[in-house]
């Protein structure tokens, strides 16, 4: 009888601890989770990104009730690559972004920045062999690194590749498009009509002609993922149009004198996604994954990738 009751016990013991053992692994994926992400493109450093949306996450934290974390991608490669496995819950990015995010996984516009995005398209005031964006045909452009929006508005200009320009990838923001330019890097380059307006001094607009403006887009804008109820996705609309001091340092960088973002939905997107699968490779869209998302995972600590090359030859038009 007592060697039953050892055994009985023993029965008992293990059944106890594969029921825990079963509860813990079923509770895992709840606890790693349970954060939500939101990112940007890494265009700034890592410390001047999270100045820029640091303050964001711990604001959307309290609203939402649920922990929200910033996430620096470590490069454009490893933006793209989770940008299309529907990693990110909170992202903030531009117009062909957000609405690719939306045809393939359903993330929803919340909220838009003020105005339109607009491009210009400058080179030297004294250089005579550039008229229109015809004559940048293989010569030298800087832009920021496709498939940034400025880039991408650019390429869809030049429907034959025989005519194209020979695009010079730069990494960074407006000003390092610029220093670029200036150094004599490229004949031409990309500017935003913001940056432009207010970044560069009377002496250097006066130093520069306007060859190309393109249309104006939707601004950057911010789109959720699936992930968030649709009462947070109001929640967000509502919050991020009344304005609030973390969006200060965003709205300062990328929309001055503005003190809070308009509400945004799809139509305010729609379409933009053709700029990327019409123009990029690796873009298409997966209507069999669409609007499925699979749980975020934490990445895996790694070098980041080398820079692409830029692999025009000696000795060409510039």
């Amino acid at each position: 009888m007592k060697t039953t009751g050892i055994r009985t016990h023993a029965h008992h013991g293990r059944h106890w601890l594969k029921r825990i053992f079963l509860a813990l692994l079923l509770a895992i994926p709840a606890f790693a989770h349970a954060d939500l992400i939101l990112t940007a493109p890494p265009r700034e450093s890592a410390a001047v990104s999270n100045r820029l949306y640091g303050p964001l996450a711990e604001h959307l934290t309290r609203l939402l009730g649920r922990r929200v974390v910033y996430e620096y991608p470590k490069t454009w490669l490893h933006y793209e690559r989770d940008i299309r496995a529907g990693r990110y819950d909170i992202v903030f990015d531009g117009p062909q972004f957000i609405s690719w995010l939306n045809q393939q996984f359903g993330y929803r516009p919340v909220a838009k920045l003020p105005g339109t995005l607009r491009f210009f398209v400058i080179t030297g005031k004294a250089d005579t062999a550039v008229e229109t964006i015809d004559d940048l045909a293989g010569r030298r452009v800087c832009f920021i690194a496709s498939p940034d929006i400025s880039a991408l508005t650019l390429l869809k200009e030049f429907d034959d590749p025989i005519r194209q320009p020979w695009f010079v990838n730069i990494q960074g923001d407006m000003r390092a498009v610029f220093k670029a330019f200036q150094t004599g890097r490229c004949k031409a380059a990309v500017l935003s009509e913001a940056f432009y307006t207010h970044a560069l001094t009377d002496q250097e607009r006066a130093a520069v002609r306007v060859i190309h403006r393109t249309d104006p887009v939707t601004n950057q804008g911010i789109a959720v993922s699936t992930r968030l109820s649709e009462s947070e996705l109001e929640k967000l609309r509502t919050d991020l149009s009344r304005g609030n001091p973390a969006l200060a340092p965003l709205l300062e960088r990328f929309a001055p004198g503005r003190s809070a973002m308009e509400p945004a939905t799809a139509a305010d997107y729609a379409g933009y996604h053709r700029l990327l699968t019409g123009v990029i490779f690796g873009w298409e869209l997966d209507r069999r994954s669409a609007g499925r998302l699979s749980p975020a995972e934490p990445l895996a600590d790694r070098d980041p990738e080398p820079p692409v090359p830029d692999t025009r030859p000696a000795g060409g038009s510039s």
